[in-house]
C-alpha cells in the first residue's frame, strides 16, 4: 500500500476542455428582455465569452454582453445590447 494511501471513491467529473479548463459556463442575465434566467454557454479559452447570442421567446435573437470585465468562477453577469 502507498504511503498516502489511495482514493476509494471515484475522481468526480469536471466538464473540462482539452488544456483543462472550464469548457461551459452560466450566463446570467441581470436586464433586458430576458432579465433574471441563467443559460449555460460555452467557454472561450476558459472565460466567458464577451458576447452571447440567446432566442427570445418570440422567436428573435437577443445580444448580451459581460456586464463586467473581470469576472471569476464559472458563472459571469451579462447586460443586454439589442435585438437581433
Amino acid at each position: 500500500m502507498p504511503r498516502f494511501g489511495r482514493r476509494t471513491e471515484p475522481e468526480p467529473e469536471r466538464d473540462v476542455g482539452p488544456s483543462g479548463a472550464a469548457s461551459t459556463m452560466v450566463a446570467e442575465l441581470k436586464d433586458g428582455p430576458l432579465s433574471g434566467r441563467s443559460v449555460d454557454v460555452d467557454a472561450v479559452e476558459g472565460r466567458p465569452p464577451k458576447t452571447v447570442d440567446i432566442a427570445d421567446d418570440d422567436g428573435g435573437t437577443c445580444r448580451y454582453c459581460l456586464a463586467e470585465w473581470t469576472q471569476a468562477g464559472r458563472s459571469a453577469a451579462y447586460t443586454f445590447l439589442y435585438r437581433l
